[in-house]
């Protein structure tokens, strides 16, 4: 079988340093706001180049708090693409704003900037760009638009840590950035876990007042906030994670490369990079017909190709209401009856990745086209 991620393979590697982070929290019993969470916010935040890194439950806890922290309510909007995990609007509509979407490039499927600025009303207070599968997204089109008019940025950076554009490393562009350390990300904890990181003093006090119950002091709640810390045991594994990332990205990017070459002859559309661009394959996602059926022929074979995302945002029943309908977003809607992740993760070796390449030979002259 090749798993879609093998955490432990990874786990393997560095059985030493995670046993140690985790028996070192033990030891402390500090299991919340214990020093291995602080550690980890330095460090990840001058691994980012910002000036502060927060700590947060979830990715879309930092989302939400970073929404919150902004001051963005009822009567606002927030645009964000259609092709991008549910967490992404959720933040907006968690403080009562509505979630404006727009469509994709059809060959990077990130934000379209023209989609944007059309997109844009009075009523516009932030743009969450996703850095959707490890690609970034078109940041200085996105900051052009936004700046001049005074909409804050948010960059979801779940599946693109140290991506860059430019040269330039996601999470710098925006006002604020948002992460995910989802077990299966680029950079995993054993658990749930994000962060928020930003170079704004007063935002990065004010995520952090809210991520800690609204605490101005011990006991003293300024606001309603919300339990969502980032707990020792998964800052310790991410500390001891952190330097392998950029490692684990070049990896990433030379398993990209082997399935671009194995697969260059057979009928699907591969991923490609915009020109200045260094992405990091959180996924190697390619586009082909008869989808559905190569998936399945794919996990008969023990192959286990998943699909990122199969209905776009809105066409989901919770955003009825906002308005939209099939149709509304053609460039996302046909990528998602095509698109298809393969497996993709540090340790994936060439011959899983000429494995997949033989099954997806065999999916093509085994199978008449429907």
């Amino acid at each position: 079988m090749i798993p879609f991620v093998d955490l432990r393979a990874q786990y393997d590697g560095l059985k030493p340093e995670i046993d140690a982070a985790i028996q070192g929290v033990i030891a402390s019993s500090a299991f919340i706001r214990g020093n291995p969470l602080g550690a980890f916010e330095t460090a990840f935040a001058e691994r980012i180049g910002v000036r502060h890194a927060v700590g947060a439950a979830s990715g879309t806890d930092a989302l939400h708090l970073a929404v919150r922290a902004l001051g963005i309510g009822p009567g606002d909007e927030v645009i964000t693409v259609t092709n991008t995990w549910i967490s992404t609007a959720f933040a907006a509509a968690y403080v009562g704003a509505r979630p404006v979407l727009v469509d994709v490039d059809p060959v990077t499927l990130q934000m379209d900037p023209d989609a944007l600025a059309r997109a844009v009303t009075p009523r516009t207070r932030a743009v969450i760009p996703v850095h959707m599968f490890g690609h970034p997204a078109p940041m200085d089109e996105i900051m052009a638009i936004c700046r001049p008019r005074g909409i804050r940025v948010i960059e979801d950076v779940a599946h693109a840590p140290l991506a860059r554009l430019g040269g330039k490393p996601t999470g710098t562009f925006g006002d604020v950035a948002c992460y995910s350390f989802y077990p299966s990300k680029n950079l995993g904890c054993y658990g749930d876990g994000g962060a928020v990181v930003t170079d704004d003093d007063a935002l990065a006090a004010e995520i952090r007042l809210l991520a800690d119950y609204g605490q101005s002091d011990h006991f003293v709640h300024r606001t309603v906030g919300y339990n969502s810390r980032l707990d020792t045991l998964q800052a310790a594994i991410l500390l001891a994670k952190l330097p392998h990332l950029e490692a684990w990205n070049r990896r990433r990017r030379q398993n990209a490369d082997c399935y671009r070459q194995r697969l260059a002859a057979l009928p699907v559309k591969l991923p490609t990079e915009s020109a200045g661009i260094e992405a990091v394959y959180h996924l190697f996602v390619i586009e082909l017909d008869r989808r559905d059926a190569c998936r399945d022929f794919l996990r008969e074979r023990g192959i286990m190709a998943q699909i990122h995302y199969p209905t776009p945002i809105h066409m989901q029943p919770c955003f009825a209401d906002l308005g939209y309908g099939h149709g509304s977003f053609p460039v996302a809607e046909a990528a998602a009856a095509r698109i298809l992740s393969l497996p993709m993760f540090p340790e994936l070796t060439a011959a899983q990745v000429d494995a997949v390449g033989w099954a997806l030979e065999a999916f093509f002259a085994d199978r008449p086209r429907a």
